[in-house]
């Protein structure tokens, strides 16, 4: 028997998209992803880029509190987190990205959600039910994917995310979220960067917007560019040029994060694109402005994206891609907000799109 719904994803979408159809009493299939080395390295482990953020002020509803006292008895005690129990100290003003997954997932599953903790690797959308096929953790070997046993559904919908770019230095891995990020929005306004000097890197609007976006926070903005001009469009570059607070560094790259364990991100070390030369500027902050990469490998080309690679949606205010039968949640379908409330409430809707397809087909 085919699957009624099969969710791809573990992040807000995912699991706001898991709470609606569960309670919709249409048995969902969640697929969050498998724990590996690739996955790892990705970051695209279950529980979406949240699990690898520390605090977390904007979602509503989480103020301020013992959010930790909450998890011990929202959670059961099998599946609490090693941290649940810890004296770690709670985040200022929120609460832990992996605090707040954790209760997403847990809330699905009391709906009834069922998960498989594997990937999707491909699938086959051409067919009727809808075919899918899972990896193989268990039967993996020197890092060789393999394909489960292959499933049908009658709708899917896709909340696989997108994931920011880095740079890839060891020093950028070693301090993320201890002060470098690649969301101004989701971090800018956190006490570690609140009136101290920042880097942004990059040269396109999202870099000028990120900058932008910081001065409102920040004693100064360091907005590193490999170039001598901005790439981004003319009326953005002027509010970057004419920012006080927002200083160029041309023809630089970013060759090292500095700092240590007690404070996070201190400085940063920059190189010349014209010359040998390098400079280091003590910052509290390292954000990257370089770019978002949907995960959509899996799809080839068995759904309309965009020009960035993200799922095209095909309807306003629906979240209906260019097959039908087939939803997208969160930020695999969003390059603009990018944002956990934004990707849960595009979750709700895939939820409720599909429910409703369903029904028109006579499924309940």
């Amino acid at each position: 028997m085919p699957e009624k719904v099969v969710i791809i994803g573990s992040g807000p979408a995912a699991w706001s998209a898991a709470i609606y159809a569960a309670r919709a009493n249409l048995k969902p299939l969640v697929f969050e992803g498998a724990v590996n080395q690739e996955n790892y390295l990705n970051g695209t482990l279950p529980l979406g880029q949240l699990a690898l953020t520390t605090e977390v002020e904007n979602y509503p509803g989480f103020p301020e509190g013992s959010s930790r006292e909450y998890l011990r008895t929202a959670l059961p005690s099998e599946v609490q987190p090693d941290w649940v129990q810890s004296n770690k100290p709670q985040p200022s003003r929120g609460i832990n990205g992996p605090e707040m997954m954790v209760l997403m997932r847990q809330q699905a599953v009391n709906f009834g959600t069922r998960i498989v903790t594997e990937d999707i690797l491909r699938v086959d959308f051409g067919a009727y039910p809808f075919v899918l096929f899972p990896s193989d953790t268990a039967s993996e070997s020197e890092g060789q994917r393999v394909e489960g046993t292959r499933l049908e559904a009658l709708a899917v919908i896709v909340a696989t995310g997108a994931r920011a770019n880095y740079l890839g230095l060891a020093s950028e891995n070693r301090f993320k979220n201890y002060g470098v990020s690649a969301c101004a929005v989701c971090d800018g306004a956190l006490p570690r960067f609140r009136n101290k000097p920042l880097v942004v890197v990059g040269g396109g609007d999202s870099a000028v917007e990120e900058a932008t976006y910081l001065t409102k926070y920040a004693s100064t903005v360091y907005l590193v560019h490999r170039r001598d001009e901005l790439r981004a469009s003319k009326i953005m570059q002027q509010r970057a040029l004419t920012n006080p607070k927002i200083s160029m560094k041309w023809n630089r790259v970013l060759l090292d994060v500095l700092g240590d364990d007690k404070d996070g991100v201190t400085g940063a070390r920059l190189g010349s694109t014209l010359d040998s030369g390098k400079e280091e500027v003590a910052v509290s902050g390292v954000f990257l402005a370089i770019g978002h990469t949907p995960n959509t490998t899996f799809l080839s080309g068995q759904v309309e994206l965009d020009e960035a690679g993200y799922i095209r949606w095909t309807q306003p205010q629906r979240t209906y891609t260019s097959v039908e039968g087939v939803f997208a949640a969160g930020d695999v379908a969003d390059s603009y907000y990018r944002q956990a409330v934004t990707a849960a409430g595009t979750g709700c809707m895939a939820a409720l799109d599909a429910e409703r397809w369903l029904a028109s087909r006579g499924e309940h």
